[in-house]
């Protein structure tokens, strides 16, 4: 077995934007619909109050990926996951669907400049095209954006 690698216990940004990817238990193909959708949207506009900015999105049918920005001294990444994934598995028991709907964890990557976002974004953008799901991007209904996100360094004195 793999070992994981550990997450960092300290980031040197202010507002770091994190590229996110979470994936279903044994890869079931139970989020591309129109409920999760509209409940990760719903957590997503709803997040500002505790100091999270969800920005770009896909939901593929067995894994997601997000872009999101938090204040780290209201909450930290693991426990705004931890928050996300109850809320979509609270929305999928609605559905009929039933447990367990996660694989353990979640894959992070701190942004390092305005250029990896863009870069990022596009591979992430294109995934239901490599998947065969559509012949274009901007079709797949189960992808989009909350908040505008843009990467600044910050200097830290």
């Amino acid at each position: 077995m793999t070992e994981r690698l550990r997450r960092l216990e300290h980031v040197f940004e202010r507002h770091p934007i994190y590229f996110v990817t979470t994936g279903t238990a044994e890869r079931r193909p139970i989020l591309a619909c129109d409920g999760i959708h509209s409940a990760l949207r719903a957590f997503g506009e709803t997040g500002t109050r505790r100091g999270a900015f969800m920005g770009s999105y896909v939901l593929m049918p067995d894994h997601l990926h997000l872009f999101v920005a938090l204040d780290e001294t209201q909450l930290g990444l693991a426990v705004w996951m931890k928050s996300l994934k109850n809320t979509l598995s609270k929305t999928l028991r609605l559905l009929g669907v039933s447990s367990p709907h996660w694989q353990k964890g979640f894959f992070d990557h701190v942004l390092r400049s305005g250029e990896s976002y863009a870069q990022k974004w596009e591979y992430v953008r294109a995934n239901p095209v490599r998947a065969g799901l559509v012949t274009n991007a901007a079709d797949w209904p189960y992808s989009g954006s909350i908040h505008d996100l843009e990467y600044h360094r910050d200097l830290l004195l």
